[in-house]
């Protein structure tokens, strides 16, 4: 069976706001300069064969991930085209992921080409953040006769926060915890409550030796 691999980036981006406002005359104080969310999509096929992911396409997979530094805020799904679904296929490559901290992604998107015969792709969705124009210090006079903030008022904060967020969509739209626990949130202050103090319970008496005796 001939071995197929691709390797395919589609370049998304969504802003946030636009950009193309006065900044000179902007009078409020939101900023002009956003962030720029952009999705990469990376994808690679591995044949399954009988349904399973023989060593070798595992060994091959393992590569490429370790080439990608996959990494928390990348989403990793699996595109299987067979008819009957290719179960332990899928199952060994959910396990490689699962032990790299990482969960599959149920949302599929679309890629190029279609998967051949006998194959699984793998995808994986990079997202990137950053803030166009930015430094920008073109005002060209200091007299501010609209009372506007300065040009590059917002591109020093929002430049650190599309550097620092850990996954780049939740600026698009925040994460959702669809598990959340109530007991979970207040498991500590339970603990700190219910915990026995230090100095609860009784001293205990240590013989000490007298003198230097032994």
């Amino acid at each position: 069976m001939k071995k197929i691999a691709t390797w395919t980036v589609l370049a998304l981006s969504t802003s946030l706001a636009g950009c193309t406002g006065a900044a000179y005359s902007n009078r409020s104080l939101d900023s002009v300069h956003q962030p720029v969310v952009q999705n990469a999509i990376h994808q690679f096929d591995v044949a399954a064969s009988s349904g399973e992911l023989p060593p070798s396409e595992q060994g091959r997979l393992q590569g490429w991930l370790d080439a990608m530094g996959v990494r928390y805020g990348d989403r990793i799904s699996i595109e299987d085209p067979s008819v009957y679904g290719a179960t332990l296929a899928q199952s060994t490559v959910r396990s490689m992921i699962a032990r790299r901290g990482l969960l599959i992604s149920e949302d599929v998107p679309v890629t190029t080409g279609t998967v051949p015969q006998g194959h699984l792709r793998i995808i994986v969705t990079r997202a990137s953040a950053f803030v166009p124009g930015c430094p920008n210090w073109d005002s060209k006079s200091s007299i501010n006769t609209a009372n506007a903030t300065s040009s590059n008022y917002g591109c020093a904060t929002n430049s650190n926060l599309a550097s620092m967020v850990a996954d780049p969509n939740d600026l698009i739209k925040g994460a959702r915890n669809d598990r959340y626990d109530p007991s979970a949130a207040t498991r500590a202050i339970k603990t700190y409550r219910e915990k026995p103090q230090t100095g609860a319970g009784d001293l205990r008496g240590e013989k000490t030796s007298e003198g230097g005796g032994k």
